[in-house]
């Protein structure tokens, strides 16, 4: 069978077992467990499928139930797969159908300011209770900075807050705005922390009443504003502009307009900080299951995509930080915490919801452990004066 031939020409470290859709048994690779993982195919189509396009074609069927793992877990198989496909692809009939759906993307999606809102209530606008199941306690939705890999979730969300409100080098009363302010920790933190005015943006309604709820139970809301707001249309100056988690949703055709916005927005000794999910490979096409069923909109981009349009918009790229597996790190206690929920994710979901996002968090765990996914923190400004020569400001007390 050619899915067989693919699979042991794939798999050189590790291995599991086969069970095709016809009961047919092989062993792929060679299995270190004395009960192998097994995998198991229910539908004959996917021996086709998995062939040709893998990237899309595994996760639907996983969520579907027309693809199981036995003697073990979607953590341990994934292991296995990622760590023998590393940077590459998984094979050409993968990279072809990868490389005609990007190109039908890009002719086609178009993240203006109404589709981009669509976008955002796709994801974020679905359910409250669901992303208290997993998050820490603040509702952070992005990338912790773990000094330490063994620290609590709650304890590298707050050393990320820490370390992006020190690379902003805050000062008292100054005006900050917050792109894509999700459900308004950081604003929040900011304000708490430096004595700053802060307003955040976003496009989720349901992230908008949080944040405005938050803000009132702290006493900030003479200090902090959030409005449903597209960046795009603010016209208004501030001494700093933090974006963490929003530019993977901005998309390729709109890189020019998004840093022309944040020159536009800076004040002329302003610093901006992007954080930001990337990629250490060439520009390549969207992951297109992650597309198709969790981020529609969303791209990851090469630094050689946003670097770019940073150069023509006449912002100064003054300093770049690469968070290697501290996204690894934040998606295990996501999937761990999430899985531990269960029975909750099922009282307000069903079965296929479950594991679209079990496979959602477990291969994007994989994807900055074993792949080509990292996260870049950019920071910006308009003078080479604005920001301080070394880095010493950023691990000072």
């Amino acid at each position: 069978m050619k899915l067989v031939n693919f699979l042991n020409n794939l798999i050189k470290t590790d291995g599991f077992i086969l069970i095709d859709g016809n009961q047919k048994k092989y062993t792929i690779g060679i299995p270190q467990k004395k009960i192998p993982i097994t995998l198991k195919i229910l539908d004959k189509k996917l021996h086709y499928k998995l062939l040709f396009h893998p990237d899309l074609y595994f996760g639907e069927a996983y969520a579907d139930g027309s693809l199981v793992i036995e003697n073990g877990s979607l953590t341990e198989f994934l292991e296995i797969a990622f760590k023998n496909i590393g940077r590459k692809e998984i094979n050409n009939y993968g990279m072809i159908m990868n490389k005609i759906k990007g190109i039908f993307r890009t002719f086609t999606n178009f993240n203006f300011a109404k589709k981009s809102k669509k976008n955002v209530a796709h994801h974020y606008d679905i359910s409250e209770k669901l992303y208290d199941l997993f998050l820490d306690e603040k509702r952070q939705y992005s990338c912790a900075y773990f000094k330490n890999e063994n620290n609590t979730l709650e304890e590298a969300q707050q050393d990320k807050i820490n370390h992006i409100i020190k690379k902003l080098d805050l000062k008292k009363n100054q005006r900050v705005l917050d792109i894509g302010s999700g459900w308004g920790t950081l604003a929040l933190d900011i304000a708490q922390k430096s004595k700053c005015e802060v307003l955040g943006i976003t496009l989720s309604e349901n992230q908008l009443n949080y944040s405005k709820k938050k803000a009132k139970e702290l006493n900030l809301e003479n200090q902090v504003e959030f409005r449903l707001l597209d960046y795009r249309h603010l016209d208004e100056k501030f001494d700093r502009i933090v974006s963490v988690g929003m530019f993977e949703h901005v998309g390729r055709k709109f890189y020019k307009t998004f840093f022309n916005s944040v020159y536009k927005l800076l004040k002329e000794d302003g610093i901006s900080l992007i954080h930001t999910i990337g990629s250490i490979n060439p520009p390549r096409d969207p992951q297109p299951w992650i597309t198709k069923y969790i981020f529609p909109g969303g791209y990851t981009p090469s630094l050689s995509e946003i670097t770019y349009p940073i150069e023509r918009s006449g912002l100064v790229l003054s300093d770049v930080e690469v968070l290697r597996m501290h996204y690894a790190h934040t998606l295990r206690h996501w999937k761990e915490r999430f899985l531990n929920k269960k029975s909750q994710v099922l009282q307000m979901f069903d079965e296929r919801f479950l594991r679209m996002w079990e496979f959602y968090l477990v291969s994007c765990e994989m994807a900055f452990k074993w792949g080509d996914q990292v996260v870049f923190q950019l920071q910006l400004s308009k003078k080479l004066s604005s920001t301080p020569n070394t880095r010493d400001y950023i691990y000072q007390k």
